[in-house]
């Protein structure tokens, strides 16, 4: 990401983040009729003790100078989570090429990792990298979701997959909140490797292949591990319900191991089960 493309990146950040906060949460008068949803540029420099002309440069993507303490002051006064601070941090402050990881080569999968996600035979489970690129899976997500080993290795991006397969859109009960859930982790990653010339190019092929891609990016939030219930509507087995839980594998690698696990007290895993041991039949 170059310089311009992270201000832009920022300004828009700063700009939705501060569209979500009605004044009356933060102790300010609602005001009269506002031209924009959300807090004024000068209500949120009030609240975070800098100029309204120096919160404003920033906004606008100006190549200004920032420091982390006064950085905490504007991520406190948007009520930002972690996530979205280090994203805020990752835009204004660049960091030094020394510190990101630019790794090209195909991540491995060991064999450890790779027996334990075999072994969690009802939970369908995928490894990715920081690119939402899909590396491993296991027998139980290929039932569930798509025959990853159908894909080829280049097309096999989540992010993609959400957009351009049909089967992704009829399994999703809430095809919306599933792909904002995805679009929130590569957010995260985009804030993080500021200096991946990857995410901007992927992006814009994104725009180009589906017209929905672009308004919901702009809306998506900044969450390095969403934890939500999600409803399938399976093709044959009905209705299912899992727990998603992310985590993040140790190592230069930066995989991420996504497990579906069978909502307790659903009848999910007994239904994944049937449709498993018929297959193997």
């Amino acid at each position: 990401m170059n310089r311009d493309t992270r201000l832009k990146a920022l300004s828009a950040f700063l700009t939705e983040q501060r569209a979500k906060i009605q004044p009356e949460t933060v102790g300010l008068p609602a005001g009269g009729r506002r031209r924009t949803p959300g807090l004024r540029r000068e209500e949120v420099a009030q609240l975070a003790g800098v100029s309204s002309t120096w919160y404003t440069w920033l906004e606008q993507g100006r190549d200004i100078n920032v420091s982390s303490s006064v950085l905490d002051c504007i991520a406190a006064a948007l009520r930002l989570t972690p996530d979205e601070r280090k994203y805020l941090f990752a835009l204004a402050m660049e960091a030094p090429s020394s510190s990101i990881t630019t790794q090209q080569e195909e991540p491995k999968i060991s064999p450890a990792l790779q027996k334990m996600v075999d072994e969690l035979h009802y939970c369908p489970t995928i490894i990715s990298d920081r690119h939402c690129q899909i590396v491993g899976w296991n027998r139980a997500a290929s039932y569930v979701f798509l025959a990853f080993e159908r894909i080829s290795a280049e097309q096999r991006n989540m992010i993609r997959l959400l957009f351009t397969r049909k089967e992704f859109r009829r399994l999703a009960v809430n095809w919306e909140h599933f792909v904002m859930g995805f679009l929130s982790i590569f957010r995260s990653y985009y804030g993080q490797y500021v200096e991946d010339a990857w995410y901007e190019q992927f992006l814009h092929e994104m725009e180009q292949v589906d017209p929905e891609f672009l308004p919901l990016w702009k809306h998506s939030q900044v969450s390095s591990a969403p934890e939500v219930v999600i409803e399938f509507r399976h093709a044959k087995m009905g209705k299912m319900l899992f727990d998603l839980t992310s985590l993040q594998v140790q190592g230069s690698a930066d995989l991420r191991c996504s497990v579906y696990t069978p909502a307790a007290g659903s009848s999910t895993e007994a239904k994944l089960k049937r449709l498993m041991n018929q297959s193997a039949d």
